[in-house]
């Protein structure tokens, strides 16, 4: 199935992983043709398959209702599994989320292999988590998706890239399966280490929605790491 479908994915060549944006020339138009054309499926409604910091994820628009029933179709997830949302930058944040925390604490934590939740916005899609006051929001710190958040000018509904309940993927053929439904995959190489079970842990989950006090929801890779 995967070599049928190979179509649908697009290789970004390194620097592919962390930190700013950097490449140059021949690279850097490679680069602007993936995120122009991801930036378009996204805002045609369509669901994409992308490298994140810590595993791979799947994306829509997070203020697209049908793009968002669409992910939790694709995955098979029961609906009451909330899905986080991605940001460009911190001050997106502000925009979607009620934050009582400094400001400080988010520019330590982010960009990061974290998911921040907080109390969610009356700017925030409805139809997102509807079952919740609450969302968790990334900032990954990948070159390729802290641009295309930026170039979509509004939130990312962002899931792992796997069937609901199966292990969390490293590198696009891992989830083949998948392929089918999405609009594209944008490849960016194996995500740490594939024999490592802790880089399937995916980021760490960090309660910060109620004022003065934190709590880990999920232990993440960084966390398990240290």
């Amino acid at each position: 199935m995967c070599k049928e479908l190979k179509g649908k994915v697009l290789k970004l060549e390194p620097p592919a992983r962390n930190g700013p944006m950097s490449c140059q020339g021949d690279l850097q138009q490679d680069w602007k043709k993936i995120l122009d054309t991801t930036v378009h499926v996204l805002q045609a409604g369509q669901v994409v398959a992308v490298p994140t910091d810590t595993i791979y994820g799947l994306a829509c628009l997070a203020q697209n209702s049908d793009a968002i029933k669409r992910v939790y179709d694709i995955k098979g997830r029961n609906g009451e599994k909330p899905l986080a949302i991605c940001v460009g930058e911190i001050e997106d944040i502000y925009k979607y989320c009620k934050v009582s925390v400094p400001g400080q604490l988010l520019r330590d934590l982010l960009p990061g292999p974290v998911t921040l939740v907080l109390e969610r916005s009356g700017e925030l899609n409805m139809d997102l988590n509807p079952f919740t006051p609450l969302v968790g929001v990334r900032i990954p710190n990948h070159a390729f998706m802290r641009k295309l958040a930026q170039l979509c000018r509004e939130p990312l509904a962002l899931t792992s890239a796997n069937v609901s309940t199966q292990t969390s993927t490293l590198v696009v053929d891992e989830f083949c399966e998948l392929w089918p439904w999405l609009a594209l995959v944008v490849d960016g190489g194996p995500i740490g280490d594939t024999m490592s079970p802790e880089c399937r842990l995916g980021s760490t989950v960090i309660n910060l929605s109620s004022p003065g006090q934190y709590s880990i929801i999920r232990p993440g890779w960084y966390v398990v790491s240290q």
